[in-house]
This record gives C-alpha cells, sequence and structure tokens, in this order.
C-alpha cells in the first residue's frame, strides 16, 4: 500500500511538473508587455512613400500611418520611436530592430512566410499614372508591356516585383527615389508608373500633368496592413483590435481623409 502511494504521489508530481511546463510554453512574454515596460513603440517604416509615410527635412515622419502609429502608442501609454528602413530592407530591419512596421506595406505571401499582418485597413491594387497628354496609351498591362513604353519603378517592393512580372517587354527603369521618381515622368524622361492607385490619386494633385488611369479599377487585387511579430497572438490580437476600433469610430476615416481629399 505504502508503494503504491508514493509511487502515485511520483506521478502526480511529474504531471504537475510537465502541466506547469506546457502552460510556460503556451503562454510566453508578449511583445505587448516588452513594448509597455520599455516605454517606446519601435515602428520601421521607409518615409517615402505618400499619404502613408513621409520624411520631412527635419527628421520627423507624417503621413496616413504615422498618425495611426502614434494613436497605437498613445493606446498603449508609449511614446513612438521610429526606425527608417527601405522596401528591399524591410522585412528584415522589422524582424530585427521593430515591434510594428507602417508606410502603405502591401501584405504579400512572400512577406508572410516571415511575419504577420493585421487585418488589412484598405484594399488597393496596382494601377498606371503617366501624363494626362498619354493617359490612353497605357489603359492595359498589353499596351504597357511593349518594348518603346519606358516604365519606371522603385526598387525593392511590390511594384518592382508586379514589373518584372507582368511587364517585362517594356524598358525597365528602376529609379532609386520613391520621392522624386514621379518627376522623371512630368519631365519626359519616363512614360508610365504602375504603383497602388491609393498613391496615383496623391501624385496626380501634387504633380500638375499626371494622371492616374482607372484607379478605381486597377490591374490587381491588394490590401495594405501592418506587419507585427509572427507568433506573438496577444500582440497581434490587440492591435487587431485597436485598428478595429479606429476604423469603426472614424478615427481611421478623418485621419486617411485628411491626406487623400
Amino acid at each position: 500500500m505504502r508503494k503504491t502511494v508514493v509511487a502515485s504521489l511520483i506521478g502526480l508530481v511529474f504531471t504537475s511538473t510537465a502541466l506547469a511546463q506546457t502552460a510556460g510554453d503556451a503562454a510566453p512574454a508578449s511583445r505587448l508587455d516588452t513594448i509597455m515596460a520599455r516605454g517606446t513603440l519601435r515602428v520601421c517604416t521607409t518615409g517615402d512613400y505618400k499619404p502613408y509615410t513621409f520624411l520631412k527635412p527635419d527628421g520627423t515622419f507624417e503621413g496616413i500611418d504615422v498618425e495611426m502609429a502614434e494613436s497605437l502608442a498613445k493606446s498603449l501609454g508609449v511614446k513612438t520611436e521610429y526606425v527608417k528602413t527601405t522596401w528591399p530592407n524591410l522585412t528584415k530591419d522589422f524582424i530585427a530592430k521593430c515591434d510594428i512596421a507602417v508606410g502603405g506595406v502591401s501584405t504579400t505571401l512572400e512577406r508572410q512566410k516571415h511575419v504577420f499582418f493585421t487585418a488589412p485597413y484598405m484594399i488597393d491594387g496596382k494601377t498606371p499614372i503617366a501624363r494626362c497628354a498619354d493617359a490612353g496609351k497605357y489603359q492595359t498591362v498589353a499596351q504597357i508591356d511593349q518594348p518603346t513604353t519606358r516604365l519606371i519603378v522603385n526598387p525593392g517592393g511590390t511594384n518592382e516585383r508586379f514589373a518584372k512580372e507582368y511587364l517585362p517587354h517594356a524598358a525597365l527603369t528602376v529609379y532609386p527615389d520613391n520621392v522624386t521618381i514621379f518627376k522623371q515622368i512630368v519631365t519626359g524622361k519616363a512614360d508610365v508608373m504602375v504603383t497602388d492607385a491609393s498613391e496615383t490619386l496623391l501624385q496626380q494633385k501634387l504633380n500638375p500633368g499626371l494622371c492616374s488611369i482607372h484607379p478605381f479599377k486597377p490591374f490587381q487585387y491588394g490590401e495594405k496592413a501592418y506587419m507585427v511579430p509572427r507568433g506573438d497572438v496577444a500582440y497581434q490580437q490587440y492591435v487587431d483590435q485597436w485598428l478595429h476600433l479606429a476604423r469603426e469610430t472614424g478615427e481611421f476615416q478623418a485621419i486617411s481623409d485628411k491626406w487623400l481629399k
């Protein structure tokens, strides 16, 4: 009888230990706790994609997603700390340095292999922008995909991937500065760029003489969302709920309208 009781107690200890270890494995410390303890939200952004993110000459950022990052930080009771990145290095820099990546980031399956995305906050898609006088020439992929078309894109993002996959016959220039790239079309150094419809709507306002071509019927479906760390469900759910509330209360719409209307 004594041996049976002792064996049962030993079994109970092992079972309890295993359950405690399992519980510990199931609930690791969340990035949410780390951010609040640190007092800062580290935000990766490129600063070259109006209206979502733009690095001003004074070193500060502005744009739709910059204001949204400030809103998220406020909800957590912390300050923002911005990390300047580039489109080719966005995912790598985010994983190494940041808590969230913002700035008109398109959801892609390639990025999804390395990060989580929040729920999308905007539906978008690729559409052309060209000089208004030439808009009729670039209505379709087939019209653009010609050796005589001087196509221009910024490096490292979904614009470059779209151009190389769907417009292989166009004369492609990969232009390093996404802020001044549209001036290349205005001045006649390039003919057309295919980028997100939301960007073309803003750039036709900023660059008289350029016209967004069928922005409400883009060539492909796309979404914009925020990058958050892979595997941290508690943090992702918090950011998703904050975003949901920002959309439902009209906060996101007010910020978006400020930049797009």
